[in-house]
């Protein structure tokens, strides 16, 4: 029986997403695991080894055809293969089929607008929307998916520009502050100027209490605030994550 003679610069993979880079009037293409490019390029994935199904340079990775090392060389300035997959997987062009752009863009879209209505209330109700009507609302403002960034950066653009179209806001965060010492009232007066609402205040023994609501983006600020200006005395603490009465927006 004869044997398959397999030439020793072709790789058969299969299952794969090709990275493709033109450089140097060349094409060069590496191998990854499907999901894992975006995730790498939102820095949400560290692990080369978790995107790369192979730390290998090709020319063409559906024929198996390995890129030669003096080309690398000559074009890279290197022959260190991973160095040169992490460029190509930085700077290079993902490669899917119309039919996977289609699926990955409206998976994408669903995604946003899942993150949307978890994050956002309707601010007269302090209830939150159905996917339905932030998917409806984002289709209306004809917004674009960018399969490169991912469902939760791109639901903070979108906010802004549904907001337009339907009343919208952040859900609030509810925090409680404590603030002892002679700077403490001083110290009040900025921290409650980040708050949207002071739900309550007490003092006690020249102790504040105070419970409020601020805006997500105002968190770390806040945090930030009272851990410098107490020099670590005073406390900050998260009661609820989200003030939004349960239940869906009634249409």
């Amino acid at each position: 029986m004869s044997k398959i003679f397999t030439p020793t610069n072709q790789i058969r993979l299969t299952n794969v997403a090709i990275v493709r880079l033109k450089k140097g009037g060349k094409r060069f293409e590496i191998a990854c695991y499907r999901n894992k490019v975006v995730s790498w390029r939102n820095k949400l994935e560290k692990d080369i080894d978790e995107v790369l199904q192979t730390h290998t340079v090709f020319t063409n990775v559906s024929k198996g055809q390995v890129a030669k090392k003096d080309d690398l060389v000559k074009v890279f300035g290197k022959d260190d293969q991973t160095e040169i997959c992490k460029e190509i997987l930085e700077k290079g062009e993902l490669q899917v089929s119309d039919k996977e752009r289609h699926s990955q863009i409206d998976s994408l879209f669903k995604d946003i607008a899942t993150t949307v209505a978890d994050k956002c209330v309707n601010p007269e109700t302090k209830r939150p929307y159905p996917v339905s009507i932030i998917e409806k609302a984002m289709k209306d403002i004809h917004f674009s998916v960018n399969v490169n960034k991912s469902a939760k950066q791109q639901s903070l653009d979108v906010i802004p520009l549904i907001k337009k179209d339907i009343p919208l806001e952040r859900a609030q965060m509810r925090v409680r502050i404590l603030l002892s010492g002679k700077e403490a009232r001083k110290v009040r007066d900025k921290a409650v100027k980040l708050a949207t609402n002071v739900e309550e205040e007490h003092w006690e023994s020249g102790t504040a209490n105070v419970i409020c609501l601020i805006d997500p983006g105002s968190f770390r600020i806040l945090d930030e605030l009272i851990k410098t200006e107490t020099k670590g005395t005073g406390q900050f603490e998260l009661l609820n994550l989200k003030e939004m009465i349960e239940g869906e927006q009634a249409l």
